[in-house]
């Protein structure tokens, strides 16, 4: 016996609400994982940073797709008794401009991984030194992204430029949810 085509377009259509629903119910159930509210992507992000935490990291975002992160460089980020090392001035940079990333696309119920930076080191950062990134979106794809980042002094002196591409996938792809 053969089916003919109205019987597997409702079937189709019957099984595409059935994945839009179980999406909503996801969705539902993994605000309520924590502490029984909504929260949002960059809540939970914050909640799993631990290497922000450690560095002691603070970023707001300005608008999707537009973050500050600020940072005072600590005897832990030093290279030398005096100045930072490189690769703490990559991490933070690699904050800035994933935050900025993550900012874009949150709303669409997405998280970023970097795919690829460059930094470029412009003047030496030293012990004390207070630190703001700026991280903007300069192009947003439905997959990929490229951000560009700023990192001043409390000199409002420009230190490091870089610029990244990220990955934005499903949150429900992510590890951050228990």
């Amino acid at each position: 016996m053969s089916r003919n085509s109205l019987d597997f377009t409702i079937e189709f259509n019957d099984s595409l609400r059935l994945f839009c629903l179980k999406g909503i119910v996801f969705r539902i159930l993994v605000s309520l994982l924590f502490n029984g509210e909504a929260m949002d992507i960059l809540d939970i992000y914050n909640k799993y940073n631990n290497f922000g935490r450690f560095f002691d990291m603070d970023h707001k975002v300005v608008a999707p797709g537009h973050i500050e992160y600020n940072m005072v460089v600590t005897e832990s980020h030093l290279a030398t008794p005096t100045a930072m090392h490189g690769g703490a001035m990559a991490g933070f940079m690699d904050g800035v401009l994933g935050v900025a990333a993550l900012s874009a696309v949150e709303a669409e119920n997405k998280v970023v991984s970097t795919i690829e930076f460059k930094i470029n080191y412009l003047s030496a950062v030293f012990l004390g030194d207070e630190l703001k990134g700026v991280g903007i979106v300069l192009r947003k794809g439905k997959r990929i992204l490229l951000a560009e980042g700023k990192i001043y002094n409390q000199k409002n002196e420009l230190v490091a430029t870089a610029t990244g591409t990220f990955n934005a996938y499903s949150f429900e792809k992510s590890d951050m949810f228990e």
